[in-house]
């Protein structure tokens, strides 16, 4: 599931080609009809023109004349259409499995990035990238089999046929077309250039446009509605002008490739065709068919040429979308590593160190167990390394020296989903998914059954607010369920974590969204739930952590103090006695001055 993919557009493309190879085999080679519509046809014409010219009887008695090749010609029409139509039929029955491979390899790659990537980049850029590239690919493909080919082997067969039949018409239409296919090719790097830069901007747009939906409470908050449509617009202006600039330059290629076909295909060819005809190096049928030929080699080749801007558009949209498989999983699996087994719950931290790249901010040399079925509290002020703590035991990121031990098993030796399956968390600030309130509970273990839903609803106390909306547990909640209210989006949280029942539960301040009511339920809902489990709470407010086993007091990356709050606080000029006494309102401040 998570193999590497081809970070180059074409060795992407032929990934997913080779998967229905027979299907793409048969496409190209329906769609290579245009070969005998612009090809053949003139020759039938060509043949029924003779046959009318030579003819010098009754004119009543024509049809034997011409019947073969009439025959021909029907047959010829019929192969047409139906290989137009099977080729038609094989593409709807191929790129849309063929976009939906791509999307969801896409999907699956992505999601096992590291959370510092999405930290780094927009979700709705991301989306959209997503998006673009099978739709873009499937463009390169149709265009490529059902155009781009044919033309080619149509202007070759062409070009063949003259040349054996009519020397100099053949030179006149290689020279045409090898200028053409020049030109072409000198301009295919600006061209593709200004279109990865025209899909950038583009990309970036979209997810601004999406940041500012997501964020759109903030907004009609501070009233900045016109503020975000001038931020839009900024970008919005930069989009404009570089698909203008893209698409410039490919109508300045398109004049240039125009007066080349007059020249060649219009001027010269009808001026050597006529005076071909005039002195009698071809007859009347030759002469209908240089001029069908020419028309229909030029036309298709033309058609090619008019879809090329169209290409390097799709062109610069893949590849910048292929930017988000350029860049490798900071965090993966070893090779042959096996799913976590937790049965007991034991943490083991053995000097680690580790320090975020954006910053100089480390975890220094941490030494600490925490036994099985332990409650453990976690304080200190915001970086002194709580977040982290719980971070590197989820394995969000890897650490640079020491090893992190679950029941005695090294984390970094395991799969991260079995790791993360195992582990509940219940987040200060809790996202729901767009779904419905069922769905969302069940998100915690998807093969429970709607009592067991329900169950674990009762006991987070949210049961009794879904029973009063109009749909119950079947309301959608909306984008990042804002729909509900923080407290209610909470209860939804740890329902979700008591649903997944694991040895390991962990709590950022899981109960500060909660009015005092609510909070005293949940809490007595927490303490059941971590009955007999590996218990690790973040918490702001210490005095909920009177009752943990032990609290482990976090300075700048170490762990300073570790022991039960009655032995922390009897510690003389101790830290976590000096943070209790500091607390306003039962809270602990952001910061302080020590001096």
């Amino acid at each position: 599931m998570n193999t590497r993919l081809p970070n180059n557009l074409f060795g992407l493309l032929w990934h997913f080609i080779k998967a229905s190879p027979i299907a793409f085999f048969f496409i190209h080679l329906f769609w290579m009809v245009w070969v005998i519509e612009f090809v053949v046809w003139p020759q039938i014409i060509r043949m029924t023109v003779d046959a009318i010219e030579n003819y010098h009887g009754d004119r009543a008695d024509i049809w034997n004349a011409v019947s073969d090749i009439v025959i021909i010609g029907l047959v010829v029409w019929l192969t047409i259409e139906l290989c137009f139509r099977m080729g038609g039929i094989l593409l709807a029955k191929t790129l849309p499995k063929f976009e939906s491979s791509i999307r969801m390899n896409m999907l699956n790659y992505v999601s096992n990035h590291s959370h510092t990537f999405f930290a780094n980049n927009f979700s709705g850029s991301l989306a959209n990238k997503i998006n673009d590239m099978p739709r873009g690919s499937s463009h390169i493909v149709t265009l490529t089999s059902t155009l781009f080919f044919p033309a080619f082997v149509t202007a070759i067969s062409v070009t063949a046929i003259f040349s054996f039949m009519y020397p100099m018409f053949g030179a006149v239409v290689f020279a045409w077309i090898l200028i053409h296919v020049g030109i072409c090719v000198a301009v295919a790097n600006k061209s593709q250039a200004l279109a990865d830069i025209h899909a950038e901007a583009r990309s970036n747009l979209a997810g601004r446009i999406v940041d500012t939906f997501v964020n759109n409470i903030t907004v009609r908050i501070f009233a900045r509605r016109r503020y975000e449509y001038a931020y839009a617009m900024h970008f919005q202006q930069d989009e404009m002008q570089k698909h203008e600039k893209s698409m410039m330059y490919i109508e300045k290629v398109r004049i240039l490739l125009g007066i080349v076909c007059f020249i060649f295909m219009g001027v010269l060819m009808t001026y050597i065709d006529l005076i071909a005809f005039r002195e009698g190096y071809i007859n009347l049928a030759d002469l209908i068919f240089i001029f069908q030929a020419s028309i229909n080699v030029t036309s298709i080749v033309w058609w090619a040429g008019g879809e090329i801007p169209n290409l390097f558009q799709e062109i610069g949209v893949c590849n910048q979308a292929l930017t988000i498989l350029e860049e490798p999983h900071q965090i993966v699996d070893k090779d042959g590593a096996q799913a976590i087994k937790i049965s007991e719950g034991k943490i083991a931290f053995n000097n680690v160190t580790f320090r975020y790249e954006r910053n100089n901010n480390i975890f220094k040399d941490v030494n600490i167990v925490i036994s099985p079925g332990e409650k453990v509290g976690l304080v200190g002020f915001s970086g002194s390394g709580k977040t982290t703590f719980v971070n590197l035991m989820l394995r969000y990121f890897d650490i640079h020296q020491g090893a992190i031990l679950i029941d005695g098993q090294n984390i970094a030796e395991i799969t991260q989903d079995s790791l993360r399956e195992q582990i509940a968390l219940i987040p200060q600030e809790p996202v729901l998914f767009h779904r419905t309130l069922i769905e969302n509970i069940r998100y915690g273990d998807l093969d429970a059954s709607d009592e067991e839903v329900i169950e674990a609803a009762k006991k987070a106390h949210c049961h009794e607010f879904i029973i009063k909306l109009k749909d119950g547990y079947h309301t959608n909640v909306g984008e990042r369920g804002l729909k509900l209210s923080g407290g209610q989006r909470q209860r939804i949280a740890i329902a979700r974590a008591i649903l997944k029942q694991s040895h390991i539960l962990i709590m950022d301040e899981a109960t500060s969204a909660l009015d005092s009511v609510t909070e005293r339920y949940i809490q007595e809902s927490i303490e059941d739930m971590s009955k007999g489990k590996t218990t690790l709470i973040i918490a702001h407010r210490l005095s909920t952590l009177a009752n943990m086993d032990r609290i482990l007091v976090f300075k700048d990356g170490y762990i300073i103090e570790d022991g039960p709050h009655d032995e922390l606080i009897s510690i003389k000029n101790g830290h976590y006695k000096r943070l209790w006494e500091m607390q306003t309102d039962g809270f602990l401040p952001e910061e302080y001055d020590e001096e």
